[in-house]
């Protein structure tokens, strides 16, 4: 017999799943950190499974769990076309369109884009998830996201994808004092280095930079995501190396920044091949790649907009 009071904390087993942390799962779904917790010993109580198991200062899945969850996603897709399918029988169509994406990606492309959408016929509600871009191949290939917007990455078999620019990355640094009348290459060398996520590719481009120069660090601060880094740098502590399209976000007058002699990386859109695709998902890839053209012409991407003392025009 189905438990329908089941059904939200099931979700929160995908979310769980989808992100290995229970607060970031908890900031999807807009509830608690021991709300999550609490759905999840519900299910784990009710079917006798111990889907989770700690791994850091996250969780992974269990052999149990990893089995469970493929039943679980297949379980809720069916859910969604059912009510999608009620929603047109009732005369008030929707579409739910799921996008991955980086944290900058998100506020530079995703946010003026998904305000265009919003007056669409029918409705179209989005469900967006911030992470980086080689867990973003990995949700679209799992079928957890509809459409994704990565960076360097190849296209596993079974996804496409669609080029939109080319990604130049910059050093950036605070400002002010002494700092300002040295480079930052040099400055690498004796102020803390800030550290993307282990597996983004902006972490990999850092990586590879400091081993080529034979640059050891005096110390490193491993942090999340790109606007958190830019925050650090904002609050003087730290230099780092982000995508030239984040300097939006960055303090002109608490910031210097500087090219980045390091390979540029394309962003691209991906999505699975074989999937079914609402006319509003091909909607929201042209006016993406439209974004990308603006951006790509605009003064708030080139790198002329950096000049040559390493500050921002």
């Amino acid at each position: 017999m189905i438990d329908a009071a089941l059904f939200p904390a099931l979700e929160t087993l995908l979310a769980v799943a989808r992100t290995g942390s229970v607060a970031a799962a908890a900031r999807q779904r807009h509830i608690t950190s021991s709300a999550v917790s609490q759905q999840i010993r519900r299910l784990e109580s009710h079917f006798g499974i111990k889907f989770f198991e700690r791994a850091g200062r996250g969780v992974r899945l269990t052999a149990s769990g990893e089995a469970a969850v493929p039943v679980v996603r297949e379980l809720w897709s069916g859910a969604e076309v059912a009510f999608g399918q009620l929603a047109e029988l009732a005369g008030r169509p929707t579409t739910t369109l799921r996008v991955a994406a980086s944290d900058y990606l998100g506020k530079a492309l995703l946010a003026p884009v998904l305000r265009d959408l919003l007056d669409e016929e029918p409705p179209v509600r989005f469900e967006i998830v911030t992470t980086h871009s080689r867990a973003g191949v990995r949700l679209v290939a799992a079928g957890d996201v509809d459409l994704a917007v990565v960076t360097g990455q190849e296209t596993p078999r079974g996804l496409e994808d669609r080029h939109l620019f080319d990604q130049p990355f910059v050093w950036v640094g605070p400002r002010g004092g002494r700092g300002d009348r040295t480079t930052l290459n040099e400055r690498l060398r004796r102020e803390p280095v800030l550290r993307l996520a282990a597996e983004s590719r902006g972490r990999a481009v850092l990586d590879q930079y400091l081993a080529d120069e034979r640059i050891r660090p005096v110390s490193t601060i491993d942090v999340p995501s790109v606007s958190l880094l830019l925050s650090y740098v904002s609050g003087g502590l730290g230099i780092g190396l982000v995508p030239a399209l984040a300097l939006a976000e960055a303090p002109a007058a608490r910031v210097v920044s500087t090219p980045a002699r390091v390979p540029t990386l394309p962003v691209a859109l991906v999505w699975r091949a074989a999937a079914r695709r609402p006319p509003a998902l091909t909607r929201l890839a042209d006016l993406l790649a439209a974004a990308s053209a603006r951006l790509a012409r605009g003064r708030e991407y080139r790198r002329g907009d950096i000049d040559r003392r390493g500050t921002r025009r």
